[in-house]
């Protein structure tokens, strides 16, 4: 008669987790990310400053600063020199997001918190201006970053993370294929205010997947003549994610 197969769940001995390549990636660099529709470009404050503030300037705007460390500005010196300290760090990498065509500035983004060692780091201190919001630029802007970091640099995980309240934020992240993980609680203080950080990722084994979606929505055969979505990214989801037959 045969022993019994051991109860894996009566183990009590130490557990750890899978071994992996130990090697480091290389940090993000001042590189230009080309798209369809938009381009990314390492932030120059003397030659996207201006359009910037143009695009910022409108008192109605003011909101989009609400969940960011600064801002808003009231004047431009102070924008100018905010810029001028985020065009200058290596972490957070800043990027303009630039239009395809005209490439005039419409926002910027940031790899940040870049843990080479590790191989993950995070997507964050995202602005976009009115004229970037719910188009095709947007979302590819954030395609393009995030398959920088997986096929270009290697990195294993890639994170997104916010304000608990900001649920616009939490709402993108979602569409745009991130993972929630969960929340900490009291993490930092924003503006003297008490922030609850959402935390989300993609990592690097699922990054096919979202790239995949995310290239069949951005297709230029999804919009109509009038720059509208004949299907948004939420059935893409579902449809490239039903299992075969």
């Amino acid at each position: 008669m045969s022993a019994p197969a051991p109860d894996r769940e009566l183990d009590t001995g130490p557990q750890v987790g899978p071994q992996v390549d130990p090697r480091q990636a290389p940090a993000p660099q001042r590189v230009t990310l080309r798209g369809q529709y938009v381009e990314l470009a390492p932030l120059d404050p003397a030659q996207h400053g201006e359009e910037l503030w143009e695009g910022l300037l409108e008192p109605a705007n003011d909101q989009l600063w609400r969940y960011l460390p600064d801002g808003p500005f009231a004047d431009r010196a102070n924008f100018d020199a905010n810029l001028q300290r985020l065009g200058g760090t290596d972490d957070p990498l800043f990027f303009a997001i630039l239009d395809g065509d005209t490439k005039r500035a419409l926002g910027w983004a940031s790899l940040m918190r870049i843990k080479p060692q590790h191989r993950c780091l995070e997507v964050g201190y995202i602005l976009y201006t009115p004229a970037l919001q719910r188009t095709r630029g947007a979302t590819e802007a954030m395609y393009l970053l995030a398959r920088h970091v997986f096929e270009d640099l290697g990195y294993r995980r890639y994170e997104w993370k916010c304000d608990a309240l900001n649920a616009p934020s939490r709402r993108a992240a979602l569409r745009l294929g991130f993972t929630y993980e969960g929340i900490f609680r009291q993490h930092m203080v924003i503006k003297s205010r008490s922030r609850d950080t959402a935390w989300f990722a993609i990592l690097d084994c699922e990054w096919p997947a979202r790239k995949a979606r995310l290239e069949k929505w951005l297709d230029p055969a999804n919009f109509d003549a009038q720059g509208i979505q004949k299907q948004p990214l939420s059935a893409v989801n579902v449809e490239t994610e039903r299992p075969p037959g």
